[in-house]
């Protein structure tokens, strides 16, 4: 065998959602209870708490939920996935920092990050990619080099919720309830990946 070939080796899945279950997730993170007024049964886990707000009176909540109950690099991952589903209702000023979170995704490395976080922080508007690019800079550790402190818990499900339902307002009305569901239906498989 040619020693230069390494084997290709089996990794462990990576946990993608928060540890807690929906109820102590509201218990923990004020803002949820704050954007989602359904509130979840004390036995109730996520799948069953998404397809209830699915189906509630605000299925957009379940967008909100998904923002929170993800990890925040899962939660940016899934927005990312979500703003590339309405792409043709992005700006085309957007699309270089879509461009960015996308080299992001695929390299998260903490140069990057910040680099990001800075681009979105100079944007002169906050359309749903620099939003997304925000989420990205609060996902992991510290928004940049110089920061003490690693970013609040709710820095980066806010962002992620702003982008993909302010992209989701442009989207025509007749369409909407369809992108909604085709962003609900990843947000289901993001669940089902624990």
């Amino acid at each position: 065998m040619n020693s230069s070939v390494t084997e290709e080796t089996t990794r462990r899945p990576q946990r993608r959602m928060r540890p807690e279950s929906p109820a102590e997730l509201f218990a923990r993170i004020v803002q949820l209870g704050e954007l989602v007024k359904l509130r979840p049964l004390p036995d109730e886990d996520h799948l069953r708490f998404l397809a209830r707000l699915r189906f509630s009176t605000t299925p957009e909540e379940a967008v909100t939920y998904t923002a929170f109950a993800a990890l925040p690099p899962s939660a940016a991952g899934w927005g990312y996935e979500c703003l590339r589903l309405m792409a043709e209702h992005l700006q085309p000023q957007e699309r270089q920092m879509m461009e960015q979170i996308g080299t992001w995704l695929g390299n998260p490395t903490t140069r990057l990050r910040h680099q990001l976080m800075k681009e979105a922080l100079w944007m002169p508007t906050r359309g749903p990619s620099v939003l997304l690019g925000l989420a990205v800079g609060w996902s992991t550790g510290r928004p940049a080099p110089n920061d003490p402190d690693p970013s609040p818990t709710h820095k980066t499900p806010v962002a992620v919720n702003s982008a993909v339902l302010s992209c989701l307002a442009r989207v025509p009305l007749s369409q909407r309830s369809i992108f909604l569901a085709r962003i609900l239906d990843m947000a289901e498989t993001l669940f089902g990946v624990t």
